[in-house]
């Protein structure tokens, strides 16, 4: 049989299409492979082209599958190129979301991990991933695609005490607000609480989580800055709801806050080992991922969950404290992160969804969406829209930067809202005024075939780091 050398015209035959990827196999293949036939040659170089993955840990035709895959191992990391050909994805609510967020999400979907994708109404630029984008990868978590608040949350307790209850208790409430919650980048908490999530093996299984355990036990039962707040409020529900309480009005608490400075952390660590090992172009160097057959991938996921777990965690503690303080027990509870990623089977295989700042909506999952301080959220189940990746938005999403809200109206203006608005605001600032977001009805018109609507909450007295 003949043993002629491979040429570029062999090649351009069985599709090859890169110049550089051209010149590898023909090097390669006429140097390592030399004593095969022409025909056995090109048997190899075509089920590369067609299965490069296979080739990833060859010890020559490794070069010519990360050409063909776009990623190029250097002693830094590895460089990976952006595909070339767009990848299509979901967009909820179009006409609320700017140019510059929906090519921010094409520029996700452009990475080589990336499978499915979607855009929710209430999606704005961030960093990595848009705020309100879910990201579906094949075994690859991006640390910037949950985001530095890690697990940040929503959780409401609803209690069967009548509304009235607020007003006849305001002093008590306001009270239970300024001693029992607390707010800011690095708050440390005067009580610790103890907490099986402090327990965890996890903290002395990962170095990274060994040096904050102390931070975690300091900030537990704490809340964050910026948008995050715990409020009173009222909760309505109609007949036949979820919760099997009857239909009419209660009284609700409502936190939203993450993992405090334990996720922030994590976040920080395992970005900057992410774009130390995957190596992207300028626009795209915060998508920077960790495979997950790696040790740095498998320890990310681990300590994002425990994230998650204290998360969850800080939430219980302030609902026990302002329920114990005011002597209320809660009837019902609906919680959900929003600065997540979960291991999910789509189209019949195992992918890393990443929502950064979306609700996860599966079918009949509860979760709760709010607007802001002054107007009411809403409570509601997910219908399990697969284009949507099993997601809905996480809030009304921000119309203003805080720095533009701030620059836009005084903290008289805002009072003078909340006042008419009869809605109580201990701290906060004008960054978060109510001005700042977008109409969560209109958002949430954009949403129908994603979520059902539950009931609502109507805030009264809300809690919020001073600004």
């Amino acid at each position: 049989m003949s043993k002629s050398k491979i040429k570029g015209k062999d090649l351009k035959k069985i599709n090859y299409k890169s110049d550089r990827a051209k010149s590898l196999a023909i090097n390669i293949i006429n140097s390592d492979f030399k004593h095969l036939s022409k025909q056995n040659k090109l048997e190899i170089l075509e089920d590369v082209l067609l299965n490069p993955k296979d080739y990833l840990e060859h010890t020559s035709l490794s070069k010519i599958a990360e050409e063909l895959i776009g990623r190029i191992k250097t002693d830094k990391g590895i460089i990976y190129h952006l595909d070339s050909l767009d990848k299509p994805f979901a967009v909820y609510g179009k006409k609320h979301i700017t140019m510059d967020t929906i090519r921010q999400m094409g520029v996700a979907m452009q990475l080589p991990v990336s499978v499915s994708g979607a855009l929710m109404p209430d999606a704005h630029v961030g960093y990595g991933l848009p705020i309100g984008g879910v990201l579906a990868t094949d075994n690859a978590v991006l640390p910037y695609g949950v985001g530095l608040d890690i697990a940040c949350r929503m959780s409401l307790s609803i209690y069967d005490v009548p509304p009235g209850f607020l007003k006849r208790n305001s002093y008590q409430i306001k009270t239970a607000l300024k001693e029992h919650t607390h707010f800011g980048i690095g708050k440390i908490e005067k009580h610790h609480t103890d907490h099986e999530v402090l327990a965890r093996s996890e903290f002395n299984d990962i170095e990274i989580l060994k040096q904050l355990k102390g931070k975690a036990q300091n900030q537990l039962g704490s809340s964050g800055s910026g948008n995050h707040f715990v409020e009173f409020g009222i909760v309505e529900l109609p007949a036949g709801n979820t919760f099997q309480l009857k239909e009419g009005s209660y009284v609700g608490i409502l936190a939203h806050s993450g993992s405090r400075g334990l996720g922030s952390a994590i976040a920080a660590h395992y970005t900057k080992l992410a774009k130390q090992r995957c190596i992207l172009p300028a626009g795209a160097k915060h998508l920077a991922w960790l495979d997950m057959n790696t040790e740095a991938g498998q320890e990310y996921w681990i300590a994002m969950n425990l994230a998650g777990d204290y998360a969850k965690a800080c939430h219980d503690i302030i609902h026990y404290r302002l329920g114990k303080a005011l002597s209320i027990k809660p009837a019902a509870l609906v919680e959900n992160h929003h600065n997540f990623a979960w291991k999910e089977v789509v189209d019949g295989k195992e992918l890393i969804v990443h929502r950064k700042g979306a609700t996860p909506a599966a079918q009949g999952q509860m979760g709760i969406i709010p607007a802001n301080m002054m107007e009411p959220g809403y409570i509601v189940s997910g219908v399990g829209n697969a284009r949507a990746l099993d997601s809905a938005s996480h809030g009304a999403g921000r119309r203003l930067s805080r720095k533009r809200a701030k620059d836009s109206y005084t903290g008289s203006e805002l009072k003078k809202l909340l006042k008419q608005h009869k809605v109580t605001l201990i701290g906060g600032g004008t960054e978060e005024a109510p001005m700042a977001y977008k109409n969560l009805d209109e958002v949430m018109a954009s949403q129908q075939e994603l979520i059902t609507v539950e009931g609502k909450f109507y805030p009264q007295i809300v809690r919020m780091d001073k600004q």
